[in-house]
């Protein structure tokens, strides 16, 4: 078979196939040989023995989680600030940014398809100050270029110091993941070097929708956001973890990335149970081989306070903000309508007072 059937046969091959429908079969085979996962390692869990583990945790402990967590999220505010600057829209201050980062991960995080909720947040906050929704579209794609970067860096640097982490989740020999690792680390390099040596562009159709990639230096940029983003929210982890496993942090932070792929490739809300079975399946492997066993139930109650420290309490903080907002800005035109009727009222007594005086 030649070059040229082949490219035909593979078209014919694309337009047969709905690759939208193969993202939902792999995400929902995902989701539940997580969840079967999952109700295998928890059917004999003691909940008293988890209450207990969450009694335990150490006050300091709690406090620095709540650092790390919430300078995670103020990393992913700077995602939508290099964004915009990136697309040249540098009018819009930093706050409006915060705004739309924090908001539109921490919902996204906890709803799932984040390109799409998170999106649906950032073009509510953007299109007040002017963004259309291609521009909003360009912020997503490099605020998710960030974040890609940053875990194909963070992977693989902990690929390369510690292979066997990822071994207890994937099963794969050491050397292997030493060289997947390597080779991450390469194409990133290759990356950096493409992007520097000439602008790039990537899009469709009509020059309004090129996105203009981030050159050379800006992209280690990203890099270090992403690193910085991966590297609170493992120490947040590794805060809440009790003290008897013998993990150390490079260990914790490689099984942590690694699970939250993983989650974020089922697309479930917040990675639940995905997420969840792969820390659990991780940490216990580690657990086997400590010195001081402790079981499954101190894993989970560090798995629930993470999840209530990185998930729940930004999504309700962020539904509050967002619903403050959405009043302040309902009441905005009400309130320029009586300053209005208010000056309208205020010339109309001045009329008839002038008009005497005249005559």
């Amino acid at each position: 078979m030649n070059p040229r059937a082949i490219v035909q046969y593979l078209h014919r091959l694309q337009k047969k196939i709905s690759w939208q429908a193969v993202s939902i079969v792999l995400s929902i085979l995902i989701i539940a040989s997580a969840s079967y996962v999952l109700y295998r390692l928890l059917q004999d869990i003691d909940l008293r023995e988890v209450y207990l583990a969450l009694r335990r945790t150490p006050t300091y402990a709690l406090v620095l989680a709540g650092i790390f967590v919430a300078l995670g999220y103020i990393t992913l505010t700077f995602y939508d600030y290099f964004a915009l600057r990136t697309i040249g829209r540098t009018e819009i201050p930093y706050r409006t940014a915060a705004l739309g980062g924090f908001t539109s991960y921490s919902i996204g995080h906890n709803v799932g398809f984040s390109v799409i909720s998170g999106g649906a947040v950032r073009y509510r906050i953007y299109s007040v100050s002017g963004l259309d929704a291609v521009e909003v579209a360009k912020i997503c794609f490099i605020a998710g270029l960030t974040f890609w970067l940053g875990n194909v860096a963070f992977l693989g640097l902990g690929l390369i110091i510690d292979p066997d982490a990822a071994n207890a989740i994937d099963k794969l020999p050491t050397f292997v993941n030493r060289w997947l690792g390597a080779a991450a680390l390469l194409a990133l390099l290759a990356y950096v070097v493409w992007v520097s040596a000439a602008p790039r562009s990537i899009g469709i159709g009509r020059e309004r929708w090129h996105v203009t990639l981030p050159g050379g230096r800006l992209t280690l940029i990203q890099i270090a956001l992403g690193i910085v983003d991966l590297s609170c929210a493992s120490a947040a982890m590794y805060m809440l973890m009790p003290n008897a496993p013998q993990i150390d942090f490079v260990s914790l932070a490689v099984i942590f990335v690694t699970a939250t792929l993983l989650g974020f490739a089922s697309h479930s809300p917040g990675g639940l149970g995905v997420f969840d079975a792969a820390m659990l399946i991780a940490l216990m492997h580690f657990d086997r081989q400590s010195l001081l066993r402790f079981g499954k139930e101190n894993i989970l109650g560090a798995l629930l306070l993470f999840r209530l420290y990185y998930y729940i309490a930004p999504f309700a903080l962020s539904l509050a903000i967002l619903g403050v907002r959405e009043f302040i800005l309902d009441l905005k035109p009400v309130a320029q309508k009586i300053r209005e009727q208010k000056v309208f009222a205020r010339r109309k007594k001045r009329c008839p007072s002038g008009s005497r005086r005249k005559k």
